[in-house]
């Protein structure tokens, strides 16, 4: 992408053309030629937008809450985004992205952006452009960017390096009602909520939730625990409110600056690994390391001494 096209987008998107910040996403999201030009443009102007991320098992109703949350930030903010991932096939990468059916009554909503974007088969709830796609809309004049995970299970951490606020959904009846809060999830939360409130069993989870907590002991923060009811609305005014406790928080101890910095290390280090696997295979050359995959696989050779072979050159 030229510098003046570039230039044109970013100057559209900024005045609010859905429609050019639309594409100037596509291009970071899939990393086409441009994408990293965009990024270098926008850079400094990231960092102003609130981030929260809402996190949970399947089943547990985030997104129709992240569409009620998308509609009550925007009656306090001119400009809304949503960034939705969804899973994809492991074969051919596609993904349902039913989150853009869920939320079809924001898409009228000039005011409201809405993203859903494939995991590819990234681990960690998010896909791997997730955090590139927040800086684009952080920078183009984004008050708030809600950011729903996958929803696979346990190992949806990622989150704490893009959002601000982490926001943990569970539901009673899932027939554990502490399976949301395993494999360190319940370490990144920094809001919990009980969503279908109205279930029986609500009271078990809130009780459950809290004595997990307690045990947390020395924790600066104790996340509240709110209890909500996505399809009535039920609840959301008070996820906002702890949302906005928790920003506030964040702020004056400098969690928030510890936070950004921690991410900021974990995408420059991923960077740079993506540029020294691209070097070093420009190297290495695909011909020796089809060789080397073949005796690994004729078990001939093991990996470890495949990689020395390989980096000795």
């Amino acid at each position: 992408m030229a510098a003046t096209a570039t230039g044109d987008l970013v100057a559209r998107a900024r005045a609010g053309d859905k429609r050019s910040l639309a594409r100037l996403v596509s291009v970071v999201e899939n990393d086409d030629p441009g994408a990293a030009e965009i990024l270098r443009t926008l850079y400094a102007d990231t960092g102003r937008a609130q981030v929260v991320g809402v996190t949970g098992p399947p089943g547990g109703g985030k997104s129709t809450l992240v569409n009620n949350l998308a509609g009550a930030y925007r009656e306090r903010s001119s400009r809304v985004a949503v960034v939705a991932v969804d899973p994809s096939s492991p074969f051919s990468g596609g993904a349902i992205l039913g989150d853009r059916i869920r939320m079809r009554e924001r898409f009228l909503d000039e005011g409201i952006f809405i993203r859903s974007m494939a995991s590819r088969g990234h681990a960690g709830g998010l896909a791997r452009a997730t955090a590139r796609v927040v800086n684009v809309l952080n920078a183009l004049g984004t008050d708030v960017v809600l950011v729903e995970t996958v929803g696979v299970g346990q190992e949806e951490v990622d989150v704490i390096g893009v959002a601000d606020t982490v926001c943990l959904v569970t539901v009673p009846g899932l027939g554990d009602d502490i399976q949301a809060i395993k494999a360190g999830i319940l370490e990144i939360a920094d809001v919990l909520v009980v969503n279908k409130a109205d279930r029986p069993g609500a009271d078990e989870t809130v009780r459950d939730l809290a004595q997990m907590l307690s045990l947390a002991k020395d924790h600066p923060w104790k996340p509240p625990i709110i209890r909500t009811s996505a399809r009535s609305g039920e609840g959301t005014r008070e996820l906002v409110d702890a949302i906005e406790k928790h920003r506030a928080w964040s702020a004056g101890s400098g969690e928030q600056v510890r936070r950004r910095r921690a991410a900021a290390r974990v995408e420059v280090e991923g960077l740079l690994r993506e540029a020294l696997l691209r070097e070093l295979a420009g190297r290495v050359g695909e011909s020796r390391l089809a060789a080397a995959v073949a005796r690994v696989a004729e078990r001939s050779l093991d990996p470890y001494a495949a990689v020395e072979e390989l980096l000795r050159g």
